[in-house]
């Protein structure tokens, strides 16, 4: 392994979490198979190795700044190339993951990186977000979702609450101002059964990109009506 991980490891030192050199060489080889794969498929606009370094492995491990105790189960809902639950699996080897994604030709290429580089932690389902929140076995079944996703927090809301267990919670990645999204989505998050603490905000260590984590507490059943049909919550985010 010729690569420098010295920024991640520096990174994730600040965080107080360390990654042993078995998990770096896995991280490695999944960079390796994401770059190669990418050559035939569009996976990630992001290719550079530093630039992959920062904006999806540190991106994605920063979540254990904020990881709440004694998870067991986690889903990654709209996993697209794997961001953030491959690393997440990775530096997390006794939880289990469900990584949830509609194209089956992502979940057939996170399909090789599991058997690669030996992730015995990871479920694979290909799934449209309504039909796995619909689908009871994962409805209401984590202890933890989390999503990468670009779509605003009403419809995430309604996307992933739906599988989190009660006393679980829904974990968003967010970039940018988020002030007004919140405001628009308190009554649809609780319509779901949710109750959004007080956002996370940081940096990136090192760089101008700035990030945000939404934490949802789930502390109702979600009502049996949602998520609505397809397509629906995207069209008419809940309010």
């Amino acid at each position: 392994m010729n690569r420098n991980y010295s920024y991640l490891i520096k990174t994730l030192s600040g965080w107080k979490f360390e990654l042993t050199e078995k998990q770096i060489e896995k991280l490695d080889k999944y960079y390796e198979l994401l770059i190669e794969k990418n050559k035939v498929m569009n996976l990630t606009a992001i290719t550079d190795f530093d630039e992959v370094i920062v904006k999806h492995f540190a991106d994605s491990l920063s979540i254990c700044t904020v990881m709440p105790n004694d998870i067991h189960t986690i889903c990654d809902l709209g996993t697209g190339a794997g961001f953030p639950g491959i690393p997440m699996a990775i530096a997390y080897p006794n939880i289990q993951f469900t990584l949830i994604d509609s194209l089956n030709k992502r979940i057939k290429f996170l399909q090789e990186v599991v058997d690669c580089i030996g992730l015995d932690n990871v479920t694979l389902v290909h799934a449209r977000a309504e039909e796995a929140g619909r689908n009871k076995i994962y409805r209401e079944q984590f202890n933890l979702v989390v999503s990468r996703a670009v779509a605003n927090i009403a419809t995430l809301s309604e996307y992933c609450l739906p599988l989190v267990k009660i006393g679980g919670y829904f974990i968003s990645f967010k970039s940018g101002d988020i002030n007004n999204e919140i405001e628009l989505s308190g009554k649809a998050i609780n319509k779901l059964g949710g109750k959004l603490e007080k956002p996370i905000l940081f940096s990136l260590p090192d760089t101008d990109i700035s990030r945000s984590f939404l934490i949802i507490n789930k502390e109702k059943n979600t009502p049996k009506v949602y998520p609505r049909k397809a397509g629906t919550p995207s069209k008419e985010p809940l309010s």
